[in-house]
């Protein structure tokens, strides 16, 4: 893969950080050395000095003196060792991706931890894209994806989905506004990449069956396009087995996946983690360098004691039982809407996530029903258009999220939806 084509000259013209180079060599040296150099405070002085954090099933997550002093300190840029070693080895059990044992210069696989999956996909679409640039995405979508986007100047080109995620063969029809002469030549009209959330979408539900991801990543080695797999709904399927990753098909080295804890663990202590072709991580890492720095070494320290205490199979166990709340959660919510919203509205339940998107049967626009009377009924959902290319654009669709709301509350809501529906029509 030639990445150098894909980066903008702001990623381009990045260089490692002295001091930074300088802070993890501090950390990788034996005690006996005595180092002037760096700019680190004393942690002697600072005033937290032990925690103990109490977890699940009476165990606990201790950080004594010394590791303490070290959670409260600068760290490495791309994240604490003994956490990415941890991921490094968890992905590769997880997805075993094609790339993990190619050279750097190939596209080798690399994991970094970032500050939530949001600073990862800010810092990749900034890597990434260039005033006028085409990009690929299925629309509707994550909003915040949508407002990071929007300031960098790119052609938002909308492919077709439905339940099952993006249709292939929409994408197909649009990438034959290329001809193979534009893909032997790089032209820079190209697409750049393709962005999917592709288990349990924010926020249709939707989910990609593994065929249509196998014929997307034919299409983007014909068509030479990344693939930004961001994937904070992956742990939340709610049947087994979990469905094929791209990064699992990845041959070349042209996918970039995130992941989050958000869902999982906290989404307060905001531990998330890109996994992608070395060069492109690199790059992203660079960026960390001058802009947060790192993750909080503590927050990183407290996953990663909590994660080594576990071990794999106690993390997917632990995974096991979430899912198993949020499929509960989900038919409370299907059971809710076949009870009041069967004649007014239209879904499809979704395999994974958080959200049930529904269609309402004659109101074209959302907007207004859920902004000014909605409230009125005392409920509340997301007008679709919120999730649009075009925010203006109007949507017969509103957002239901079933993580917090009990059974009782989802069925009050719904029924208070389908009587503001009834007086709208």
């Amino acid at each position: 893969m030639n990445y150098s084509r894909f980066i903008t000259t702001v990623s381009a013209a990045r260089k490692a950080s002295p001091i930074r180079l300088l802070t993890e060599l501090m950390q990788k040296s034996p005690p006996s050395l005595i180092s002037l150099a760096g700019g680190a405070p004393n942690p002697n002085l600072f005033p937290f000095k032990r925690a103990t954090i109490t977890i699940g099933h009476g165990t606990a997550v201790e950080i004594e003196d010394d590791l303490m002093k070290r959670a409260l300190q600068y760290s490495a840029s791309a994240g604490i060792p003994e956490l990415l070693s941890w991921l490094k080895d968890f992905q590769q059990s997880l997805h075993n991706p094609p790339t993990a044992n190619y050279s750097p210069e190939q596209g080798q696989m690399a994991v970094c931890v970032t500050t939530g999956s949001q600073e990862g996909l800010c810092k990749v679409f900034e890597m990434l894209i260039s005033p006028g640039d085409n990009i690929l995405l299925d629309a509707p979508t994550y909003a915040g994806t949508l407002a990071a986007l929007r300031p960098l100047g790119c052609n938002i080109i909308n492919v077709p989905s439905d339940q099952h995620g993006i249709i292939p063969k929409a994408l197909k029809e649009i990438l034959s506004n290329w001809s193979t002469e534009d893909v032997k030549n790089h032209s820079h009209h190209l697409p750049k990449f393709l962005y999917t959330i592709p288990n349990g979408c924010n926020p249709t539900g939707n989910s990609l069956t593994v065929e249509r991801k196998k014929d997307i990543y034919q299409l983007a080695r014909k068509y030479d396009f990344l693939i930004i797999e961001d994937d904070p709904y992956y742990f939340l399927q709610f049947e087994k087995p979990w469905a094929p990753s791209f990064l699992s098909m990845d041959v070349d080295g042209r996918v970039i996946r995130t992941d989050s804890f958000s869902k999982i663990l906290s989404s307060g202590l905001r531990i998330g983690f890109l996994t992608g072709p070395k060069p492109l991580i690199d790059r992203v890492v660079l960026h960390i360098q001058v802009s947060t720095m790192h993750t909080s070494t503590f927050t990183q320290i407290m996953i990663s004691q909590l994660l080594q205490q576990w071990g794999e199979k106690g993390f997917l166990e632990h995974i096991d039982r979430v899912v198993d709340f949020y499929r509960t959660q989900r038919d409370a919510m299907l059971i809710a809407a076949d009870r009041w919203l069967k004649d007014l509205a239209e879904w499809h339940p979704p395999a994974a996530g958080m959200f049930l998107w529904i269609k309402i049967k004659g109101v074209s626009d959302t907007q207004q029903l859920i902004m000014e009377k909605a409230l009125q009924k005392e409920v509340l959902l997301v007008p679709g258009e919120a999730f649009n290319i075009d925010s203006s654009e109007p949507s017969p669709y509103v957002r239901a999220s079933f993580s917090l709301s009990s059974p009782a509350q989802m069925d009050l809501a719904f029924r208070r939806l389908a009587d503001l529906i009834k007086e709208a029509l």
